[in-house]
């Protein structure tokens, strides 16, 4: 503004610089105010997808394995269980609670509505579309066909099934998995636990290598 005022030949002007200044101040205020409750959702999501790491990896003492952030082509799989019961892709969810009203979820075996209403995105169509990728990365690595269960953990939430919705897909509190796992039949053998937790620890680190690269 000293270089344009000194080769245009104009006088002191803080009048016009002040009020430009304070419209920037102003619109740069706001930006930040709006982007706080992102910031919140965000930063509330890793603590509770560490939480819920840390809680499944005291499944390992049950013969499970363990794998966190399974990296797909624009998305990502937080966590997967791979054990006697099956193969598991969890999906974590740490939606803030309503001011007003019962923290309570419910599915009804098609849809999950929070507080009585439906999100925009739809974590059960989300959880059932990572199945189906792990599913199919499974057949092509190892030639065999893996079932892989979907799986919904909402932290601190009351959890409301409707009867019969939990066939092809668990919505559940953290706590309540390791109960669900040990009622659930055995469907594979130690040696196929293995070979699915090799082939899907190979891809992982591919990948890593691959997002290493320059």
């Amino acid at each position: 503004m000293e270089w344009w005022r000194y080769f245009s030949k104009q006088p002191p002007n803080p009048v016009v610089f002040t009020v430009v200044a304070v419209l920037f101040i102003g619109f740069a205020a706001w930006r930040v105010w709006r982007t706080r409750p992102r910031l919140r959702a965000l930063k509330q999501g890793i603590e509770g997808e560490k939480a819920v790491g840390q809680f499944l990896e005291r499944l390992r003492q049950a013969g499970y394995q363990v794998f966190h952030d399974l990296i797909g082509v624009g998305f990502n799989v937080d966590h997967v269980l791979i054990g006697p019961a099956g193969v598991f892709t969890i999906e974590t969810k740490t939606w803030s609670k309503p001011a007003r009203g019962e923290a309570r979820i419910r599915f009804d075996g098609e849809k999950i509505s929070a507080a009585g209403r439906e999100p925009e995105r739809d974590a059960a169509v989300q959880a059932r579309a990572q199945a189906g990728w792990l599913r199919g990365l499974l057949v092509e690595s190892t030639g065999r066909n893996f079932e892989v269960f979907p799986v919904v953990v909402f932290a601190g939430w009351f959890i409301e099934q409707a009867e019969g919705s939990l066939r092809n897909m668990w919505v559940l509190e953290p706590k309540a998995l390791p109960k669900f796992l040990a009622a659930a039949p055995q469907r594979l053998a130690p040696e196929e636990v293995n070979l699915a937790s090799f082939h899907l620890a190979r891809f992982i680190r591919a990948n890593e290598r691959d997002r290493a690269k320059p």
